[in-house]
Order: C-alpha cells, then sequence, then structure tokens
C-alpha cells in the first residue's frame, strides 16, 4: 500500500520573512494520518489554525498567501510564502504536518526549497498505517491571462513543462524551458536548491507596498539591468525555470494532496496556478479520489526521493 507519511521528531528553525523582513520561528511537528498540513500562527492568543486548501490561498502578490477564514476578524490572520514549504513537503511526499510559525509569514531562509528539505530530512519521515490519498486529474483543465496560461492533463504520475520569457539578458542566456517527470527526475538533487530571484530595479517599487523587506543576495538571486549579481553565480544552468517549477510544485501542493498530472504552464505564476486549482475542483468530473491498496498498481512518481521513509 502507499502510505501517508509525516515526519519523525520535532524540528525546528528561525529566518526572516522575505516580504515582511521580519525574524520567524519555525517548528515543524508530527501530525496523525488524514489530518493534513495544517498551519499554527502561534504568536497570537489564541494561536490560530489554518489548514492548508486550495480556497485558502487569498492572496498571490510576489508568493501563496493563506488566510484563517474569507471574512471577519480571522481573515486577516494570514501565512504568506508558503509555496517554498510547501514545495519541499510535496517534494518528499510529506501528507501530514503541524507547522507552528511566530509571525505572519515563513522565513525564507536561503530562497529555495532546499534549507526545508534538510530540515525535514533532519527530523526523519515516517509512513504511516492509511493510505496516501492522491488527486487525479481526468480531463484537461486550462486557465489563460494574456499570453500567460496554465493546464493540468491526465497523467499516471506527475510531471512539469515550464516555459518562461522575461526578456533579460542574464535570463535569456540560461535554459527558457524545463520538463520534468517525477518518475525519472530527483525533486531533492534537480529542483529543490533554486532560488527565487528579482531585480534591483524593482526593489523600490516592492518594498513602498510593503514587500522584499527581508530579500538579500542571502535569500535570491539578484540581477541589474545586464547581469547576475550574485558572487557565486547561478547552481543550476537553468535555475531560473527550475525555481518557477519549484514554486509551481508549492502552489500545488495547496490544493490539500498530491497530484496525479501533468501540469504545463506558459510565464504562469502563484495567481494562475492558483486559479487552476480552483478551475480543476469547480469541475466535478474533471477528477477523482485514487488511493494504491497493492505495489503492482501504484504510479511511480518522486521514485528518486520517495523509496526510503
Amino acid at each position: 500500500m502507499m502510505r501517508q507519511r509525516t515526519i519523525r521528531s520535532l524540528v525546528s528553525t528561525t529566518g526572516v520573512g522575505m516580504h515582511s523582513g521580519q525574524r520567524v520561528e519555525l517548528t515543524l511537528r508530527p501530525a496523525a494520518a488524514n489530518t493534513g498540513i495544517v498551519f499554527h500562527r502561534t504568536d497570537l492568543e489564541p494561536p490560530v489554525d489554518i489548514a492548508v486548501r486550495a480556497d485558502r490561498v487569498t492572496d498571490t502578490r510576489m508568493a501563496s498567501t493563506l488566510s484563517a477564514a474569507d471574512t471577519g476578524p480571522l481573515a486577516e490572520v494570514r501565512v504568506a510564502t508558503v509555496e517554498h514549504l510547501m514545495s519541499a513537503l510535496a517534494g518528499l511526499g510529506i501528507d501530514n504536518l503541524h507547522v507552528d510559525v511566530t509571525a505572519p509569514e515563513i522565513p525564507i531562509l536561503d530562497g529555495s526549497a532546499g534549507s526545508f528539505v534538510f530540515l525535514i530530512q533532519s527530523a526523519g519521515i515516517v509512513e504511516q498505517a492509511a493510505p496516501k490519498r492522491f488527486i487525479r486529474v481526468l480531463e484537461p483543465v486550462e486557465v489563460h491571462e494574456g499570453d500567460k496560461w496554465v493546464r493540468l492533463s491526465p497523467s499516471f504520475g506527475f510531471s512539469l513543462d515550464f516555459t518562461i520569457d522575461f526578456g533579460h539578458p542574464a535570463i535569456d542566456a540560461t535554459g527558457q524551458r524545463v520538463h520534468v517527470d517525477f518518475a525519472e527526475t530527483s525533486y531533492v538533487r534537480e529542483i529543490a536548491r533554486a532560488r527565487t530571484f528579482g531585480f534591483v530595479q524593482d526593489v523600490e517599487a516592492l518594498r513602498s507596498v510593503g514587500l522584499a523587506q527581508g530579500g538579500s543576495f542571502e535569500n535570491a538571486i539578484v540581477m541589474d539591468e545586464y547581469r547576475v549579481l550574485n558572487s557565486d553565480g547561478l547552481r543550476y544552468d537553468d535555475e531560473f525555470v527550475k525555481h518557477k517549477i519549484l514554486d509551481a510544485i508549492g502552489d500545488l501542493y495547496c490544493i490539500g494532496h498530491p497530484m496525479l498530472a501533468a501540469y504545463s504552464a506558459h510565464k504562469s505564476g502563484h495567481a494562475l496556478n492558483n486559479r487552476l486549482l480552483r478551475e480543476l475542483l469547480a469541475r466535478e468530473h474533471a477528477w477523482e479520489w485514487a488511493t494504491f491498496s497493492h505495489r503492482r498498481d501504484e504510479p511511480r512518481l518522486f521514485a528518486l526521493d520517495w523509496r526510503h521513509a
């Protein structure tokens, strides 16, 4: 049986929020089977819980933000920039987890999912006595915005195909398209370390609206009009488009379960990714629940990273 997973023991780290600039303490705790991923704002009294669901993503400006409610006082209780942590959880097959956070934003750490992968692996991963539940896409679903688009198609696995087009010399000199099939590709080795990126000329505008307060060379690839300014260069030859795939994996995992689907996108971002999830869930004939009782029936996905609990 393909089983649900959580972490073996509690683990913590400290960092700053990319957009808020606030110091954040993050603690991951094991959770019982069928709990899902639940964030807890422990800086509030009483603490407020936010269960991960596609309809709880309420702000997609530069990041994916979850809110505790649609209306009323709890609508102002948020956890921002969840996509890198969610991406790491998806890549390592974590179904159930309590995430305690002492600020309204997840720490950015090194700007990738790599630090979260290390944190989770340090805690250890255990299988649970419950079948892993997948959302299996049965028919294509697609959303557009101008020349941007994103699509989910049926697949007995999980793959992503992403194309970027920034018109920037440093980005144009790298790979513009990446296709990954996680039956064959290691998330940990090939995707997790890709960092977020930004432009010096945009920093002042972003900070004027309360964003990018904690951004630095330590947690992002920074560019001027022509080149990458980080002294250590890029981690992958195609790090920019790989980071977009990393983000997409985290955004998709905000549906609350792993997916059996082929994702393809051109210039998509957090907003379109969430619109895609909502469109999928709204079409009751476009998806179904799937579990696998026998190993011979299991899809071969994340095979290089889920092999050992």
